[in-house]
């Protein structure tokens, strides 16, 4: 006859609910930091450091850490130090020219394949964005705008462009950070209506006016992160993660 065994002990999932919800603390206030630039780039993480902080152990922390490396939000370095991810202004120009390129093709797309329950989608995301502009919340902004998009791509139906347009939107996170920073958090409502303008291109399933009007909001995202950076306003902070 087997032996039965005894009940399992809530112990374990107690502990790693625990573990888990560190975790996350710690991944948002990090990742938080990094997108409004309190951390900026190069700055080194120490799992140590950041485990007296948070009172916790390294494991959640080195859990956390890995959660931001795979956002590209963090890179270890040969000597296996962790910084914050430089921003890589040399490549800037090819960035923008492929964000452009799956701003049109997605919002293109959209227009010709979208369904009912994309619409449906694409309008709450289009409401949560037009909520953060009037909050001046940047953070919620950025998060916004990119779950708004990558609503528009999904209507698409090609999910090679829905993927490669989120990854492009994720990498380009703290970019876009500078751009509301632009505008001093305060983004004219011009900006907000031109995804109104798409919405309806794509609810009329009019594709050459959605691929013009998705052209045109790329277009003067990048010449206004372009023309800030000019004005060097951002010399204070060291975006380039390299050592002084």
């Amino acid at each position: 006859m087997a032996r039965r065994l005894p009940p399992a002990s809530d112990e374990g999932s107690t502990e790693r609910r625990k573990r888990g919800h560190g975790v996350q603390k710690v991944y948002e206030k990090l990742r938080q930091s990094i997108l409004d630039l309190s951390l900026p780039p190069g700055s080194p993480l120490d799992e140590m450091r950041l485990s007296e902080e948070f009172n916790l152990s390294r494991t959640p922390i080195r859990e956390a850490m890995v959660r931001l490396a795979a956002e590209g939000l963090l890179t270890t370095l040969p000597n296996r130090n962790t910084i914050v991810a430089p921003i890589d202004f040399i490549n800037l120009p090819v960035y923008f020219e492929a964000l452009t390129l799956m701003y049109r093709a997605t919002t293109r797309s959209a227009a010709v394949h979208r369904r009912p329950e994309h619409l449906e989608n694409i309008k709450a995301h289009e409401a949560a964005y037009a909520d953060a502009v009037q909050r001046h919340d940047a953070l919620d902004m950025i998060s916004t705008n990119r779950d708004f998009h990558v609503a528009v791509a999904e209507a698409g139906g090609n999910i090679y462009f829905t993927q490669l347009f989120a990854r492009l939107l994720d990498e380009g996170r703290r970019v876009l950070r500078l751009y509301y920073h632009s505008f001093d958090d305060d983004l004219p409502h011009r900006y907000v209506d031109e995804h109104n303008d798409m919405v309806a291109a794509v609810e009329a399933g009019d594709a050459d006016r959605a691929d013009r009007l998705a052209a045109a909001h790329a277009s003067q995202i990048v010449r206004q992160i372009q023309a800030y950076m000019a004005r060097d306003t951002t010399s204070g902070i060291d975006l380039s993660g390299k050592a002084k």
